[in-house]
């Protein structure tokens, strides 16, 4: 099974940005679609961001929606997610996956740490 490893995740201050890349050890995955997640502490994971192969349609959560991008490298098969104006309530363990009729396939990675401070 293809692993994801997910990267880019730091600690940074309100307002400032951040971009997250996740990409396949292991086979390449162009033709799926994928979707990042995330996990704030005590609390449930959470959809953060989707985009599909087929279209490039991307969707986002609410809370997220005219701050955060995602987008695809298909040449490099890695996925990106660009944060700006990050907000305390941003932190979170980042994660990405296969998504597979918009829910995710795969056995979760390790994710990548954000952590926004106040």
């Amino acid at each position: 099974q293809v692993q994801l490893v997910e990267s880019g995740g730091g600690l940074v201050q309100a307002g400032e940005s951040l971009t997250l890349s996740c990409a396949p050890s292991g086979r390449t995955f162009r033709l799926y679609d994928m979707g990042w997640f995330r996990q704030p502490p005590g609390k449930e994971r959470e959809f953060v961001a989707s985009i599909y192969w087929s279209s490039g349609t991307t969707s986002y959560a609410d809370s997220v929606k005219g701050r955060f991008t995602i987008s695809r490298d298909y040449a490099r098969s890695t996925v990106y997610l660009v944060m700006n104006s990050l907000k305390p309530e941003d932190t979170a363990i980042y994660y990405c996956n296969v998504l597979q009729r918009g829910a995710p396939l795969l056995d979760w990675g390790q994710g990548t740490q954000v952590t926004v401070s106040s």
